[in-house]
This record gives C-alpha cells, sequence and structure tokens, in this order.
C-alpha cells in the first residue's frame, strides 16, 4: 500500500491534503504540532516541533512513498518582523527533512509547498514558473533557498523532488491572511477598514483545489525537481474580493482602503496555470462558491 508522510498535517493546507489521500486509501502519516487527542482522521499522528533529532527514525520506521513538506510559516508580515524564526521554521526544517530522506528512503518522492512569493512583483502577468524570481520579503526569500535544496538534493543525490508554488489558498480552517482578515472584521467591526487601494490583486485557490494537484504531482512516475503553480489562473482584486465576502455575508458595511501597502507584500498576482494543467489539474471550485463555504464557517467561529 502507498504510504504518504505529511509535515503540517494540522495546519490548513495540511488537513485537505490528509484528507483527500485518506479517502484514495493511502496510509496516511502526519507530523504536527497540535496535541495527540486534537487532530484529523489519520493512520498515524506524531506531535512533534520540527526539526528535531527523531525525524530519521520516523522516516525509518514509516518508509514513506511520498512526502509532502506543508510544515512551517506562512506569515509575510511575521518574516518581516522575525526573520531568524521564519529561517529556522523554513530553511532549516525543509534541509534535515531532505537529508533525511536521502539516508533512509531515498526512493521516496519529495513534494515541497512553496509560495508565489518567491516572484515578489512579477514583471509580466500571467506569471510563469519560467519567469524570473525576485522575493520582497524574508518570508519569499526562504522559500526561494528551500527550493534550491530541492533542487540540490535532486541533482546531487537523484531524490525525486517537485515544487508547488502556492499562490493565495484559501478555505475553512484558515484563521490568517486576507479572506479570514475581510471576514472577521466585517463581522466584529461596524466599517472595513483594509491596507492598500483595493486595486492589488491576487490568484485565490481553494484548499481542496490545492489538495487536489498535490495529488496529481505525487503520483507522477518521476520527479525531476519540477515546479509547477497552484492557483485557479484568475485575478481578483481586494476591493472585488471585499464586495463578494460582504455580498454573502449579507452585509452593507462601509470598505475603506488606507493607501498603505505593507512591506513585503507585493502588489498584483495572476497564474499561468498551463504546467499543472498539463498533468490533469482543473480547478473545481469556483471563488464565489469557495466564498461562499468559507464565510458560512467563518460565521460558526465568530459566534463561538
Amino acid at each position: 500500500m502507498n504510504s504518504v508522510l505529511i509535515t503540517g498535517a494540522t495546519g490548513f493546507i495540511g488537513r485537505y491534503i490528509a484528507n483527500l489521500f485518506t479517502e484514495a486509501g493511502w496510509t496516511v502519516v502526519g507530523i504536527g504540532t497540535q496535541p495527540v487527542h486534537n487532530v484529523p482522521n489519520l493512520s498515524q499522528y506524531i506531535s512533534l516541533i520540527l526539526p528535531n533529532n527523531q525525524l530519521e527514525e520516523i522516516i525509518k520506521s514509516v518508509k514513506p512513498t511520498v512526502c509532502i513538506h506543508c510544515a512551517g510559516k506562512a506569515a509575510v508580515n511575521l518574516s518581516v518582523l522575525e526573520p531568524n524564526a521564519d529561517f529556522n521554521a523554513s530553511v532549516d526544517v525543509t534541509f534535515q527533512l531532505l537529508n533525511s530522506l536521502r539516508l533512509h528512503a531515498p526512493e521516496c518522492k519529495f513534494v515541497y509547498l512553496s509560495s508565489a512569493a518567491v516572484y515578489g512583483n512579477p514583471e509580466i502577468l500571467p506569471v510563469s514558473e519560467t519567469q524570473s524570481l525576485n522575493p520582497i520579503s524574508p518570508y519569499g526569500f526562504h522559500k526561494l533557498i528551500c527550493e534550491q535544496l530541492c533542487h540540490e538534493f535532486h541533482k546531487v543525490y537523484g531524490l525525486q523532488t517537485a515544487i508547488a508554488r502556492i499562490f493565495s489558498g484559501y478555505g475553512s480552517g484558515l484563521k490568517r491572511q486576507v479572506v479570514w482578515d475581510i471576514c472577521y472584521k466585517a463581522l466584529t467591526l461596524p466599517e472595513l477598514k483594509l491596507h492598500g487601494t483595493g486595486l492589488e490583486s491576487r490568484d485565490f485557490i481553494h484548499g481542496q483545489d490545492i489538495a487536489k494537484a498535490i495529488y496529481l504531482i505525487s503520483n507522477n512516475n518521476s520527479l525531476q525537481s519540477n515546479i509547477f503553480n497552484l492557483a485557479s489562473g484568475n485575478e481578483t482584486t481586494i476591493r472585488e474580493l471585499s464586495e463578494l465576502i460582504l455580498w454573502h455575508l449579507n452585509s452593507s458595511i462601509k470598505i475603506e482602503f488606507d493607501g498603505v501597502i505593507p512591506i513585503g507584500n507585493p502588489l498584483n498576482w495572476r497564474a499561468d496555470i498551463s504546467l499543472i494543467n498539463s498533468i490533469g489539474f482543473v480547478p473545481n471550485v469556483s471563488l464565489d462558491d469557495g466564498i461562499s463555504s468559507y464565510t458560512q464557517w467563518c460565521l460558526s467561529e465568530v459566534k463561538r
């Protein structure tokens, strides 16, 4: 039976991925920071803060067919404030994981969840995987270093690796970033005050679609340090997103933008997804449907 080891299995994206692989009949082993009694439906769960010396023994025991690396911090603003913490949680952990696989599971496929943050402010939209990389935040720089580690371990040691550059992921379970920020403020404040001009744009992809894409990548016969954009291919301004969220919340509060763009935040994103399309990926969740379900989940969370 195929087995998958998922780091960050209790995180937002990790849960979606774990659920899909479980439904597909895989043996799913998760590593996460949540207590043992508060985990998704996994074959096995290990509560562990990475990097950790126990990782090598875990890999020797599990002997995974695929390892999906979801663990790490995912906040641009915090990476600016605490670059050392972001580096340790990103670069140090990724190196230890790749090196442990090299030593104890060299046939295992390794899928790294990177970010569109490696592009910074793209010169051309839609941005393709071959465009120049110019991160503008510590988070983006550290993701790029981890991508280089994936290339290193493939070229030098022959590990099968793949890189998934996720654009703006969202979905039930996410309590950070712009979609949560708008929903939470709209439900708790008399006015919706946001950073920027409202013309900044993102390419949103639902967690279910991220998991679907990761599953397709994992089932590729041979991974040779491949890079894939994971997105919907659609550009949505933050003002459009705000109006959509307010519509689903049946809210008529005023939207205000302060004109200030925080350090490290890119201006506009839209992805070229032709490469991930070429291996069978088609997004299933429209932004309207995704926001509809997300706002209902957010309502239940805020009312707790």
